[in-house]
């Protein structure tokens, strides 16, 4: 696949530190000003106009990471404030010399006390990955008044209070600017709650050797728009639209012929040779004077189904579907017939009823969706975005996107993926019929389902920031996209 990032939980991130230590032979107190050392440069660059610098310190080796860059802070001229939770003292030794060190070069720690400094900007250096449960409520207070501050907040490691392998806070969380992710990236700062509070996410190996991930197998991938030329390669002169696949959109229940019609558009315009829609009669003119291109067909039975199923690549059925006994018999039978699937929207929530493996499919549910397929709760489902995409893929034996903020695309045996685009934006009625459309066109054109799911959500997600980027995210509509479909989708013309 592309040339992605390597994303580790905070456990293999904690076996690499003590490799580091035990085989490189690279103290813990060295690797600790390593990691002061590059937040401070990081800081130095990203507020350059920045005088007063307040690092709020906790008692583990993140603390010690805080109490590192305020001494060299203040070794350069800054007017430097450490605020520490009460009783928060160093519990391990490279801490501990840290803080030695910074009360050596003259600087003190203010015991917080319900008020804070005047500063410029603010580092977060008081839990680091080792959270994954609630803040204290000493700790509590700090955070809500280093958010209460509005100034720039720069997270060592991540932002404290998040779970560095879900992405989620059980409590109050740091609102950070910018993120520091020491040594390795953190799955949990590319999904979910995670990506309202971690800002822009850098990451710095701290003079390490690369990574081999042979060595050190990733628990999650991340791709971002640059990866889509991996699987979006030029077509040859003398092809034709045989080669490209067939997609058939199958619903448009009445009322709903505009999901079905965005389906069939995003299709044809990610590259499908052909595209057909089967739809209530009712939306038949409406949909052809809006896309001709897209080959319309009345359908009020599965038996009028059959003979498009029969000429399809793949099919994509659930856009405007309904729930109904209308809807119901024809995803029975697209599911029947054994060709490749895109499930979504109503034919997502008419499995969710009556539950069954399928192989054969792409699912693309959003985290409400995804709760009924598993019979939990959104909110457990958003708590951990990985655990419940392994869980549905695993259920139904499928490839599922799970959308949302960081997207996640899982499947049986596969380490799952994570889409580094899009944007709030794309929170619209009809993208994920959008999105649909553009995943049945590249499976249709020969990627194979799980990359299919990824190249497609990746595209997708990068045509909604590029729509954003015209004339911002509010408002943004999901026929915006289509344009900037057909331009990323050939990367080469770019």
């Amino acid at each position: 696949m592309a040339d992605m990032l390597p994303l580790y939980r905070a456990a293999q991130v904690r076996a690499m530190d003590r490799r580091a230590i035990e085989q490189l032979g690279v103290p813990a107190w060295e690797l600790m000003q390593r990691a002061g050392a590059a937040a401070w440069r990081l800081l130095r660059g990203s507020w350059p106009q920045a005088r007063r610098i307040g690092v709020a310190c906790g008692p583990g080796n993140n603390g010690g990471d805080g109490y590192v860059l305020a001494r060299l802070a203040r070794a350069e001229g800054f007017e430097v404030h450490v605020v520490s939770p009460p009783g928060a003292h160093p519990r391990r030794d490279p801490a501990r010399k840290a803080l030695a060190a910074w009360r050596e070069a003259g600087g003190r720690v203010e015991s917080f006390d319900g008020m804070l400094p005047e500063v410029d900007v603010w580092v977060d250096a008081i839990y680091g990955i080792g959270l994954a449960r609630a803040p204290s409520d000493a700790v509590r207070s700090l955070i809500e008044r280093i958010n209460a501050s509005h100034r720039p907040v720069l997270a060592l490691d991540v932002p404290s209070g998040l779970d560095a392998d879900t992405g989620h806070a059980p409590g109050i969380v740091v609102e950070a600017r910018l993120t520091l992710s020491f040594i390795a990236p953190k799955q949990g700062l590319y999904t979910g709650m995670a990506r309202d509070v971690d800002g822009d996410v850098r990451v710095d190996r701290l003079d390490l050797p690369p990574i081999d991930t042979t060595a050190e197998p990733p628990s999650a991938w991340l791709v971002r728009d640059t990866d889509l030329s991996a699987w979006l390669a030029p077509r040859h002169a003398n092809a034709h639209k045989g080669e490209h696949g067939h997609v058939l959109c199958v619903g448009g229940e009445l009322g709903m012929g505009g999901a079905v019609r965005l389906c069939a558009e995003a299709a044809l315009r990610t590259g499908v040779g052909l595209a057909s829609v089967a739809t209530r009669s009712a939306g038949v003119a409406a949909l052809v004077a809006a896309r001709p291109e897209a080959m319309t067909h009345a359908v009020e039975d599965s038996a009028a189904l059959a003979p498009l199923l029969g000429r399809a690549t793949v099919v994509a059925v659930g856009p405007g579907l309904g729930q109904g006994a209308w809807g119901r018999a024809l995803l029975g039978a697209a599911v029947a017939c054994g060709k490749p699937l895109v499930l979504d929207a109503d034919a997502l929530n008419l499995l969710a009823a009556a539950p069954r493996p399928v192989p054969q499919a792409i699912l693309t549910p959003h985290p409400g969706e995804a709760g009924r397929l598993l019979g939990m709760s959104t909110a457990d489902v958003q708590a951990d975005r990985y655990a419940a995409a392994s869980a549905l893929a695993t259920r139904y034996q499928a490839v599922v996107v799970l959308k949302g903020a960081g997207t996640v695309v899982a499947a049986p045996a596969r380490v799952p993926v994570v889409i580094g685009a899009g944007n709030p934006g794309m929170a619209t009625g009809g993208m994920g019929d959008v999105l649909s459309g553009v995943v049945a066109a590249l499976l249709a054109q020969h990627l194979p389902p799980f990359e299919a799911a990824v190249a497609g959500a990746l595209l997708h997600a990068a045509a909604g920031d590029a729509a954003a980027r015209v004339d911002g995210e509010r408002g943004l509509l999901p026929s915006d996209l289509f344009p900037h479909l057909r331009r990323l989708a050939n990367p080469a013309w770019n």
